[in-house]
């Protein structure tokens, strides 16, 4: 069991949505919080308003990541809970990416995880209870949907880097625990997600406002405070998923059925 009241945690991506949401949590649990964001103005707003301290840094800069890692051991003594939630999710066809949406995308969503866990594993390493690593990744890693090729692929990478550094700290018996959050529709404004793009790339991408989408009045949408929950409950629990919409359970079932059906023909 990880513990939250007196420890210390970073969340990036924390300025909004699903990122403040897991700060507010974590805050209201006891912990004290550091949120980075890209964003200078809404982070520092969100930081005097919640109660954290606010940091602005672009995930995608290694150098900034870890210039995060150390200032926030030596202001506050130590680190005991990272959540690498920095991301964004705009979406085109095959037929419409470019090799900038591409790498814009793993970018934010994948390396922006790669050096938070390279900046901060050394940190929680070092601590004498360890710690507690939560990696973002989206529902959309169980399904295929059209549009989202690079998003999925981003966050399916995560996923597996998760898993791999999970399976290592385990082998060695570390006591820092490894969790993946897989969202599904929740309150955000990851449709401004291209504001923050560089200006010198060329792509298909566009940014979607999924709450106004076909079918979006159908689904269960969540607000970003559950999400937190959800999130700080799989970190006492050292839980590997953590899952906003576990109702979409036998889509999944359905999806690993095809799966098995494929090994099994090869097994004949």
């Amino acid at each position: 069991m990880t513990e939250i009241r007196g420890r210390v945690a970073v969340v990036t991506g924390g300025a909004s949505g699903i990122g403040r949401g897991i700060a507010e949590i974590l805050i209201a649990e006891g912990a004290t919080v550091v949120i980075a964001d890209i964003d200078p103005d809404r982070v520092a707003a969100a930081a005097a308003e919640i109660g954290a301290t606010g940091r602005r840094v672009d995930v995608t800069d290694a150098a900034a990541v870890q210039a995060l890692a150390e200032e926030t051991r030596a202001e506050h003594g130590r680190v005991d809970i990272v959540v690498n939630n920095a991301g964004v999710g705009p979406e085109a066809r095959f037929e419409h990416l470019t090799l900038d949406d591409w790498r814009w995308i793993m970018d934010v969503n994948f390396f922006g995880v790669v050096n938070g866990v390279t900046a901060f594993l050394p940190i929680l390493r070092g601590n004498p209870d360890g710690g507690h690593i939560v990696n973002t990744a989206s529902m959309s890693v169980f399904f295929d949907f059209p549009g989202l090729g690079a998003y999925t692929a981003s966050k399916q990478a995560v996923v597996g880097l998760s898993r791999v550094l999970a399976a290592e700290l385990a082998e060695e018996g570390s006591p820092v625990k490894v969790t993946v959050l897989a969202p599904g529709p929740v309150r955000t404004n990851i449709r401004e997600s291209l504001k923050h793009r560089p200006r010198d790339q060329v792509g298909g991408l566009t940014d979607v406002d999924l709450e106004a989408g076909e079918g979006a009045a159908d689904l269960r949408w969540m607000d970003p405070l559950e999400a937190g929950r959800i999130v700080a409950r799989a970190i006492r629990g050292d839980d590997f998923w953590a899952l906003t919409h576990p109702e979409w359970w036998p889509m999944v079932a359905e999806r690993n059925a095809s799966d098995q059906r494929s090994f099994e023909k090869y097994l004949e």
